[in-house]
């Protein structure tokens, strides 16, 4: 098993250009495997990304490791309901396999102690992150986005419909 530990800071304006262009980078891997080609604009796109790090609920944190930046995590923290959102999760090209997404994803939960559940979502396509939500982290698959269920909160990709194929996930902190 793997010693490394990780930390959670929360993230700098000095670091929000850096942190943006790592989680696009990480995120794009996906769809070049899936397209075969590299996306001809940054996925998730820079307004997509200033909205949900400027959100008003918004935490974006710095995932820590060996004194390193691995990754990141924008969430959206709710404190009336306690129910939470992981809206971004990455770790950075060339970390993977060494188990900082599972450390990282319980550290955000001993950050949040009174969460009663969280959400995310992720890209049909994306079986590493099904993996993770589900067989990992402890997710529930509550919801799949398609041309016939569309998700009331993104727009539609003309260009890649299979973008917005997409799953929604939850995970009840009632019964830890």
């Amino acid at each position: 098993m793997n010693k490394e530990k990780i930390s959670l800071k929360d993230i700098t304006p000095e670091d929000v250009t850096t942190f943006k262009k790592e989680l696009q980078e990480a995120f794009s891997l996906a769809v070049i495997d899936e397209l075969g080609a590299s996306p001809d604009e940054p996925i998730p796109d820079d307004d997509d990304l200033d909205n949900a790090i400027n959100s008003p609920n918004s935490v974006v944190l710095r995932i820590i490791s060996r004194n390193k930046k691995v990754g990141g995590a924008i969430l959206s923290i709710n404190k009336e309901t306690n129910e939470n959102s992981l809206d971004f999760f990455f770790i950075k090209t060339g970390e993977h396999g060494k188990g900082l997404g599972r450390k990282a994803w319980f550290a955000i939960e001993v950050r949040y102690p009174d969460t009663k559940k969280w959400q995310t979502h992720t890209p049909y396509f994306e079986k590493r992150n099904i993996h993770f939500y589900v067989n990992i982290c402890g997710f529930k698959i509550v919801e799949f986005f398609n041309q016939n269920h569309m998700d009331p909160n993104m727009p539609s990709s003309d260009n890649t419909p299979e973008i917005d194929e997409a799953f929604r996930f939850e995970k009840s902190m009632q019964s830890r």
